[in-house]
């Protein structure tokens, strides 16, 4: 009877270990293969913005530098072969938003002296 009780709880534990990945659970080396490929997305993505990979690693200092030089280096070389021109994307915040820039909006003082002077 000890035999057929091991051998069960074998099978029952080994049919629940079986079944992480149908949970969703994944491996060190799942996550770590996930984090290379963003990583050379993020390089691919800065070398067709036309970033320098410097600037690259300066705004994305979480990812993998050696995945990002990698992604940047085959986009790089990618767009020479077939002759594709960067699209250049923006860089920081515009200037035409006040509110990104941290200067105040024109007329903002006008307006708090409005409220002043009506209260």
């Amino acid at each position: 009877m000890t035999r057929l009780t091991v051998t069960l709880a074998l099978l029952l534990s080994s049919g629940l270990l079986a079944g992480c990945e149908a949970l969703g659970i994944e491996t060190a080396t799942q996550i770590a293969a996930k984090k290379e490929a963003e990583a050379r997305a993020i390089g691919s993505a800065c070398r067709h913005a036309v970033r320098s990979i410097e600037d690259c690693f300066n705004s994305n200092p979480r990812a993998g530098k050696a995945a990002v030089f990698a992604g940047w280096k085959e986009m790089d070389e990618y767009m020479r072969e077939n002759e594709i021109v960067g699209m250049p994307g923006e860089q920081g915040p515009s200037r035409a938003d006040p509110a990104l820039s941290g200067e105040p909006a024109r007329g903002s003082g006008e307006r708090a002296g409005e409220r002043a002077s009506r209260s």
